[in-house]
């Protein structure tokens, strides 16, 4: 009997040893099997975007979001009134794919355009191709043009999407940072400058391209001659290629002027432009771009946008087109949207600038686009900011604003490399292009705060 329980205790015993061995390797097996289905190579370090945490962040505070860059009044109503006519129309191929590359009376429309503002006239067919936003464009562009190994110059701080798209086409990314030239006395947008010396060592035989955005997003610099100048003349000298995201194209103040380097001697060979529906008629979820240049440079583009989106809206292209064919029938004229949203800007931004600096902030005042940034670093003493896990101060700072003052702004830091997102740290961006009544509220706020 003894015997027999000896022969029952080892069998109960390889029975459990087998059941561990079997859940070890089905363990293993699980692993290997997610490590197939992990990011691939072009995609690791990538991480969710500053947009995603902080939409979230407001979806569970609701506080008032100066954040976010988009109108939260009415677009144009010839605009809007374009897309519900468009919705009656009786033809319905309005309704059915349009060409891949761009629907025909939209770039007609972008040609008639920008042969004028470039003076050069522009194949609308081949020197033009319509995208899924300027975000799209930006992408077709560098999916399109940089290979393994290209070296790709960024201004920072810059747009969070450019670092991340130009690795995911194997490129590496080269950072220079615009940096203010004083700290006394009222900023503006002017006073943040490149290093020329940092800047000219940047480029060498493997640079391929250099991303320049102007009016620039977040600290609305608009890029003076000489400073375009000293651009070209470094991509001429290293045959380098010039992205211009000028989305913010017609929102200058204070007589700044938007010059598009690529009217530049030696440069409509060497830039691709980009320009935005979404900035250009307020209206951003339209989700309308497009980018212009020689037709040996578009093409590129065309093959990544062929094999990805293919083709865009066509009721949205439409509506984007009947808006712009408004406009060159007013172009330059007191009434033209392009004149009048700036005028209306101007205001707002003096009004937030004022605001901001009665609460104790210093505000970089823009000469361009529609956000502003902002000094919070005279505040320290003044925000407990203990509570809040996030490396980074300015992450801390907008996230205890969005929870105790009901105020959300965007941490700076995001829109810098990771050795310079300490120069981010004690900025804080906010949108101007909002109701009145809600930057009234923002004033109210950080008043009551003060």
């Amino acid at each position: 009997m003894l015997r027999s329980c000896r022969l029952t205790l080892s069998a109960a015993k390889r029975s459990l040893q087998a059941q561990i061995q079997f859940q070890v390797q089905r363990q293993q097996q699980t692993a290997c099997s997610m490590d197939k289905f992990d990011l691939p190579k072009r995609l690791q370090g990538s991480t969710p975007s500053v947009w995603n945490e902080y939409i979230a962040l407001a979806m569970q505070y609701k506080p008032l979001n100066l954040g976010q860059g988009f109108p939260d009044d009415a677009a144009p109503e010839y605009v809007t009134q374009a897309l519900a006519d468009i919705g009656k129309d009786e033809n319905p191929l309005l309704h059915q794919y349009t060409r891949g590359y761009g629907h025909v009376r939209l770039v007609n429309a972008l040609s008639k355009l920008y042969s004028g503002l470039v003076d050069k006239e522009l194949n609308p067919l081949n020197d033009i191709l319509i995208t899924s936003g300027a975000y799209e464009a930006l992408y077709s562009t560098i999916m399109g043009h940089v290979d393994v190994g290209d070296e790709v110059i960024i201004i920072e701080p810059f747009f969070d999407c450019y670092e991340p798209m130009v690795k995911m086409a194997g490129g590496v990314p080269r950072f220079i940072p615009l940096k203010l030239s004083k700290t006394e006395g009222p900023i503006s947008s002017a006073d943040w400058v490149l290093d020329d010396a940092e800047f000219e060592s940047l480029f060498n035989s493997k640079t391929k391209m250099i991303i320049l955005n102007t009016p620039h997003n977040p600290i609305g610099k608009v890029f003076n001659r000489k400073e375009l100048e000293r651009i070209a003349e470094l991509c001429r000298k290293w045959n380098v290629l010039c992205v211009s995201d000028e989305v913010y194209e017609w929102l200058v103040f204070d007589g700044a002027e938007h010059i598009r380097i690529c009217t530049l001697p030696g440069m409509w060979d060497r830039t691709i432009t980009l320009g935005s529906a979404g900035k250009t008629f307020s209206v951003t979820g339209w989700k309308i771009g497009w980018a212009y240049g020689p037709a040996q440079l578009i093409r590129n583009l065309q093959m990544v946008h062929q094999n990805s989106v293919y083709t865009c809206p066509t009721p949205l292209q439409e509506g984007v087109a009947r808006s712009f064919e408004v406009e060159l029938a007013r172009l330059g004229k007191p009434e033209s949207y392009f004149l009048s949203l700036p005028r209306e800007l101007k205001q707002k931004r003096d009004y937030m600038a004022k605001f901001l600096t009665d609460a104790g902030m210093r505000p970089t005042i823009p000469e361009g686009g529609y956000f502003m940034l902002a000094d919070w670093s005279p505040l320290t003493d003044k925000v407990d900011l203990s509570s809040e896990p996030d490396k980074h101060r300015d992450y801390k700072f907008t996230k205890w604003m969005t929870k105790n003052m009901g105020l959300q702004g965007i941490p700076p830091s995001a829109f810098y490399s990771e050795p310079n997102k300490h120069l981010g740290e004690d900025f804080v961006r906010y949108c101007f292009i909002k109701k009145q009544e809600n930057l009234d509220k923002a004033a109210e706020l950080l008043g009551k705060w003060k």
